[in-house]
C-alpha cells in the first residue's frame, strides 16, 4: 500500500494548493466591485431570464465557496457572499452556476449523464474502499482477487463520475463568461478577471479527477500482479 499512501500524498499536495490558489483568487477579485453594480442573486436571476429559464429558484446557502445547481428541486444556491456580493467573483460564480441551469434546461448530455451516475456513486462511494480492504486482506487476513475486483469495478464507477464531472464544469463557465460577455454585464478586464476565477475552479476537479484516475490504475496493477502469480 506504499504506492497508494505515495499517491495520495502528492495529489493531496497539489490539492492544497489549487484549492489555496483558488480561495485567494476569489477573495482577491472579491474585493474588486463590478462595475454593473448587480448582487450574485441579481446576475443569476438575469442569466436565467437571458436564457429564457423562469422555473428555477435563486437561494441563499451557507458556507464559502458552497455554491450548486441542484437539478432536483431547479435551484441555484449560492454562498451569502456570492449572493449578496456585488464584486467579480460573485458574479462569474453566479453566472457559472446558472450554466448548470442552462445545461439542465437544454438537456446537456453530459449533465444528463452525470445525473444518472449519481445513485451509483453514492453507492460505490461508501463500499468500494472496504471491498478492495477486503480484497487485499487488510480486513480478514487473506486476500481475494475477485472480490478486489469488485471493488475495482464500484471504486470505477466514481472515477468515471470524477471524468464526466470535468466537461460539465468547463462547459458551465464557457457559457457563464459567454453570456457576461454578450450581455456587457463585465468590461474587458472585468471578464478577464472572471475567466481566471472560473479557471482555476475547474482545476480542482481537474486535480480530483487525475487523483481518482491514478489511484484506479494502482489498484488495476495490484490485481493484474496478484492475478499473474
Amino acid at each position: 500500500m506504499i504506492g497508494y499512501y505515495l499517491i495520495a500524498g502528492i495529489m493531496f499536495l497539489v490539492g492544497m494548493a489549487v484549492s489555496s490558489r483558488l480561495k485567494s483568487k476569489f477573495r482577491e477579485y472579491g474585493e474588486i466591485p463590478l462595475a454593473a453594480g448587480l448582487s450574485g442573486k441579481e446576475v443569476a436571476e438575469k442569466m436565467l431570464r437571458d436564457n429564457g429559464i423562469y422555473d428555477v429558484q435563486v437561494t441563499s446557502a451557507e458556507g464559502f465557496l458552497s455554491d450548486h445547481y441542484n437539478p432536483m428541486d431547479k435551484t441555484v444556491n449560492l454562498s451569502p457572499d456570492v449572493y449578496e456580493g456585488r464584486s467579480i467573483s460573485s458574479a462569474a460564480v453566479a453566472a457559472h452556476e446558472c450554466g448548470h441551469a442552462v445545461q439542465h434546461a437544454t438537456a446537456y448530455s453530459m449533465l444528463m449523464l452525470r445525473s444518472r451516475l449519481v445513485p451509483m456513486v453514492q453507492v460505490s462511494s461508501q463500499l468500494s474502499q472496504w471491498v478492495i480492504l477486503a480484497g487485499l486482506g487488510f480486513l480478514f487476513g487473506r486476500g481475494n482477487q475477485y472480490i478486489l475486483l469488485a471493488g475495482i469495478v464500484l471504486f470505477s464507477i466514481s472515477t468515471l463520475f470524477s471524468l464526466i464531472t470535468l466537461p460539465v464544469e468547463y462547459d458551465a463557465s464557457a457559457r457563464a463568461l459567454r453570456w457576461m460577455e454578450t450581455s456587457h454585464l463585465t468590461t474587458n478586464s472585468e471578464h478577464d478577471k472572471a475567466k481566471d476565477a472560473l479557471k482555476w475552479a475547474a482545476r480542482t476537479y481537474v486535480v480530483a479527477a487525475i487523483s481518482s484516475l491514478a489511484t484506479l490504475l494502482y489498484y488495476i496493477l495490484i490485481f493484474m500482479n496478484r492475478r499473474d502469480d
